[in-house]
């Protein structure tokens, strides 16, 4: 099964009659360069209102989620494509940097000397890993990761790498404001 085929999304609410129904069922509401894939975006605080038939699923991709939300998606991490292979590693940085720029998440590449996809954001982050195996790279270590585990990301420095073929996530971005 494709990682396409596995991406569905089953969302419910009330009808008309205060009854429980699945409001949507289907892929995800946007995609980004088939890495990022959104699932439902919502306010981290206050009330649920299974009334509202909206799909909250953001329109755009964003790194991380909006103020004060909660974000969930899919993503997809790839081995270095073969024509990428033989950059030098500035080039490959300032590669890196302009796709991060293209999800206004250029200023969230912070540090590079570790790996080209290193960022930061100030989100608490539970990720899990669904099929492939990938590395979490810190920057004081790695962690080899297989489908099953889970990832509490604290806002730190970090980056994915895959291992033999595609690596595919579920995560749950959590908004936080960072310690002062």
């Amino acid at each position: 099964m494709s990682f396409r085929d596995a991406m569905r999304r089953v969302i419910t609410g009330d009808n008309a009659d205060g009854k429980s129904v699945v409001i949507i069922d289907g892929g995800p509401s946007t995609e980004f360069r088939d890495m990022l894939f959104e699932i439902w975006e919502d306010a981290a605080g206050g009330p649920i209102d299974p009334r509202l038939g909206d799909d909250l699923g953001s329109k755009k991709t964003v790194l991380g989620p909006r103020k004060g939300n909660v974000q969930v998606r899919w993503f997809v991490v790839n081995p270095l494509p073969e024509s990428m292979q033989g950059m030098p590693k500035n080039a490959l940085d300032e590669a890196v940097r302009g796709v991060f720029a293209e999800i206004g998440a250029a200023h969230h590449v912070i540090d590079q000397s570790r790996h080209p996809t290193m960022h930061e954001t100030q989100t608490l982050d539970v990720i899990c890993l669904l099929q492939g195996e990938a590395l979490l790279i810190l920057e004081d270590g790695e962690t080899r990761l297989k489908p099953g585990n889970v990832v509490i990301q604290r806002g730190t420095n970090h980056a994915w790498q895959a291992i033999g073929g595609p690596a595919f996530f579920v995560g749950v971005l959590i908004d936080r404001s960072p310690v002062s």
